[in-house]
């Protein structure tokens, strides 16, 4: 922003123009109404009998009788009183003007401001200048995009809310309807239809609450020196069996000198079974996934790879928003929420890292990465065991 641009230069300069009208004035005024009384007053120096012959007016002829200080003092208190009116109303006018400038935009501001206050968050600022109540405009304008697109998620959610838990108890409630009715068995498969409905629908109510807790910060992150390798390990030892039993397989690539990490196992733990556990949903038979863990600067990079459906490009910005998926039906079938990369993306964030999804698109399989940072140099001599625990907010 150029100098002349800026707020404080522009009311300096308007002051300053404020002050040369008001002496341009001034002093104009003040000469006039001068010039004009000592026209008048300049015959009276010669006597008078000049006032007498009819030939002077007859505030000369009273001037006649003054001395030339006296009028010249009379003449410059007149000229002061008025040419000082007419600069004090010159400068209200120029002043009006000014204020009017400077105070209509701010007062736009304090509009929308209010009606975003009530809830009207498509309301914008449509000022063009470039100074400072134009950086505010914009930054207002920031703000109402904000909750717009807070209101919007807000909005997306309930309606995905909604419609989730819609699923399940029409799905409950249709078959209790039957058995009820007469028209369905009360067979072993029913009750274990049911039971299966009745526990997606306990998944997504737990699911909800632990994302709710982790956007809101309140689910505490407790970041330690870790043990990454032995971490990776154990989670795939816990999911090794699932995927064998689907007949795909599950392997680890970890790098050799695998350091310490600064993270919370716990949380961690969370985000690996989100990730491997949709890993799990979409790769098909005869698959494989690939758990890796290699060393990038000051940051560990734990990635799962894997030969299942892909993802395409269009996609993979929205992949870890809440409840957004893919293929929504086959999703459904599988038991997603649809909220669980949403909670790992917190989960990773809250930890000081970085999460994302790779993928050549449909059929090419996918890449789940996320960075944990590394355990300084100064403290990688201590026992993991002494290491003091630090608690970060989520989210």
């Amino acid at each position: 922003m150029r100098w002349y641009h800026q707020l404080r230069w522009k009311l300096f300069i308007s002051h300053l123009v404020i002050i040369i009208i008001a002496d341009v004035v001034l002093l104009a005024t003040a000469g006039f109404i001068a010039r004009i009384g000592l026209v008048y007053a300049v015959p009276l120096n010669v006597g008078a009998a000049a006032a007498e012959t009819g030939r002077l007016p007859a505030a000369g002829a009273a001037a006649a009788t003054s001395t030339p200080l006296e009028q010249f003092q009379t003449v410059l208190q007149q000229a002061l009183l008025v040419s000082g009116f007419a600069a004090l109303a010159a400068a209200v006018v120029v002043s009006l003007f000014v204020s009017r400038r400077i105070v209509e935009p701010l007062l736009t501001l304090s509009i929308v401001s209010r009606r975003l206050a009530q809830g009207f968050y498509r309301e914008r600022t449509r000022i063009t200048s470039d100074d400072e109540i134009a950086q505010l405009s914009r930054s207002v304008n920031q703000l109402a995009d904000a909750l717009d697109q807070t209101e919007r998620r807000r909005l997306a959610l309930l309606a995905d809310v909604t419609h989730e838990l819609r699923t399940p108890l029409a799905t409950i409630g249709g078959y209790m309807e039957g058995l009820l009715d007469g028209v369905i068995d009360p067979s072993p498969q029913t009750f274990s239809l049911i039971l299966h409905e009745s526990n997606r629908l306990q998944r997504l109510i737990e699911d909800l609450e632990l994302l709710s807790r982790v956007e809101a910060g309140q689910l505490p992150v407790v970041a330690r020196r870790t043990d990454l390798r032995r971490l990776l390990e154990e989670v795939a030892a816990q999911f090794e069996p699932l995927f064998r039993a689907n007949q795909v397989t599950l392997s680890l690539h970890l790098d050799i000198q695998l350091p310490l990490v600064w993270a919370d196992p716990d949380r961690v733990n969370q985000v690996l079974i989100n990730i491997l556990s949709n890993a799990y949903r979409y790769t098909p038979a005869g698959g494989r996934v690939t758990l890796v863990a290699d060393v990038a600067d000051k940051t560990v990079i734990v990635a799962v790879r894997d030969t299942g459906i892909g993802i395409s490009p269009e996609h993979l910005p929205h992949i870890f928003e809440r409840f957004y998926r893919v293929d929504k039906s086959r999703a459904r079938q599988s038991g997603g929420s649809g909220i669980g990369l949403a909670i790992a993306r917190h989960l990773v964030y809250a930890q000081g890292g970085e999460i994302w999804a790779e993928s050549e698109g449909p059929g090419k399989g996918t890449t789940f990465c996320f960075t944990l940072p590394v355990v300084p140099a100064e403290s990688m001599g201590l026992p993991v065991a002494d290491a003091q625990p630090e608690a970060l907010p989520a989210g």
